[in-house]
């Protein structure tokens, strides 16, 4: 694109050329050829669309070949002639697979073009269908939507546009608060869901920055969980590894000890593991700050049982997978039954993430799981106001159990539990 590009303004000897890309009500120069400085464009740029000459090109009002803007009435009034210093401008348009309009092809030089006619027109619509078709292969598509994600993401990241929602965890004897799960949510409107910044960030080199900030997030609020409690944090095996990231857990984690709280870093499965050693090393660095570890999603995949078996952790989660029909499903309950026992003979706590009904809660008690969490107890939620008037975690940190189902719905139609 960017050889079609320098071809295109050194034929028609126009000072610099760019590829626009149009977003809402700006186009976004993406490739630029030429001296852009001299004319006040560069890559990354923005403008508004609806000052533009494309914009003006594309609804008939203006030509696609300007030769004089200077003089030419249309143009030289306008705002961005001035700011530009537009002497000439010839402009097509790209177009994407359906057809519709997603960008322009233009060329611009600071003094008139007396030599432009249609024949440029003509050639610069040429060359702008072949941009368009290297621009609409999946090649092309791909890299453009890894770009778009990366600047959502640095966006995410330069604004520190997260909040944390937080999911207690019960003990199911007596139903009392033993912890929260700290959980991400994100105000892009790219990333309705965490697991699509969380993936997106992975995808760009930009994973381990992102939670991160989603972890400094949660621990700032580390003091406002009850007294001998723990506060858990989701991190990949990429991030624990990382020193700033450990360092971030082992300043809370001394300041926690202090007051009766705990940290857990909840080891997830965001990326593969490479290099379990070095992830051991980072384990028992951490630990021995006051860390604990606890590996998600048992069960959910061969890596989380080798997390298991390489870690050591001291808390075991038992995925939602596993705990969904658990107390219709004896195949279910044989293999949590085999975790309880595996849980108790390494000295691990074991808790069934995902609890949605009172009939699962149940059988989960009766096979021994020892704590719980999920939407039949509670949803993700700021932290209660300590001491706050109606809330029973906050006054008791106890949690009373609902009515068993008086009828149970297919297995199949239950919500999924948010990350």
């Amino acid at each position: 694109m960017q050889r079609l590009l320098d071809l295109a303004r050194v034929h028609l000897g126009m000072d610099i050329g760019w590829v626009s890309h149009f977003t809402e009500d700006r186009q976004r120069i993406s490739a630029l050829s030429g001296d852009g400085a001299s004319m006040h464009v560069g890559v990354g740029d923005a403008p508004p669309l609806q000052e533009s000459f494309c914009v003006r090109v594309l609804a008939g009002n203006l030509p696609p070949v300007v030769p004089d803007a200077r003089r030419d009435p249309r143009t030289r009034d306008l705002a961005v002639t001035a700011r530009l210093g537009i002497g000439s401008y010839v402009g097509a348009p790209l177009h994407d697979a359906a057809g519709a309009v997603m960008g322009m092809l233009c060329c611009l030089s600071r003094g008139p073009g007396p030599h432009l006619g249609l024949d440029a027109a003509r050639y610069l619509g040429l060359v702008a269908d072949l941009v368009s078709d290297h621009l609409t292969s999946p090649t092309a598509l791909q890299r453009r939507a890894e770009a778009e994600a990366r600047r959502e993401v640095q966006r995410v990241l330069d604004d520190g546009d997260v909040r944390i929602l937080f999911q207690p965890v019960l003990r199911l004897a007596d139903r009392r608060l033993v912890a929260h799960e700290a959980l991400a949510r994100f105000g892009s409107p790219s990333f309705p869901r965490p697991d699509l910044a969380f993936a997106a960030a992975t995808r760009v080199g930009l994973g381990v920055p992102l939670e991160l900030l989603a972890a400094r997030a949660a621990l700032e609020q580390l003091h406002r969980v009850p007294e001998g409690t723990a506060l858990n944090v989701n991190l990949s095996a990429e991030a624990l590894q990382d020193p700033e990231v450990q360092g971030v857990l082992l300043h809370h984690a001394a300041r926690a000890t202090a007051t009766g709280r705990r940290v857990v870093a909840e080891i997830t499965e965001h990326t593969q593991v490479t290099d379990y050693p070095a992830l051991v090393a980072a384990v028992a660095r951490v630990r021995a700050g006051g860390v604990r570890i606890a590996v998600d999603d048992a069960g959910a995949g061969y890596a989380s049982f080798r997390h298991v078996l390489q870690l050591r952790p001291d808390t075991i989660k038992i995925d939602t997978s596993l705990v969904r029909g658990v107390d219709v499903d004896p195949v279910r309950q044989a293999l949590t039954r085999s975790l309880v026992r595996f849980a108790a003979d390494v000295g691990a706590g074991l808790v069934a993430e995902g609890v949605e009904h009172a009939g699962e809660s149940q059988v989960l008690e009766r096979l021994g799981v020892a704590m719980v969490q999920g939407f039949l107890y509670a949803r993700p939620g700021p932290l209660p106001v300590p001491g706050a008037a109606g809330s029973a975690v906050a006054r008791e940190r106890t949690v009373v159990l609902p009515a068993p189902d008086a009828v149970r719905p297919p297995v199949q139609h239950r919500s999924p539990r948010p990350r």
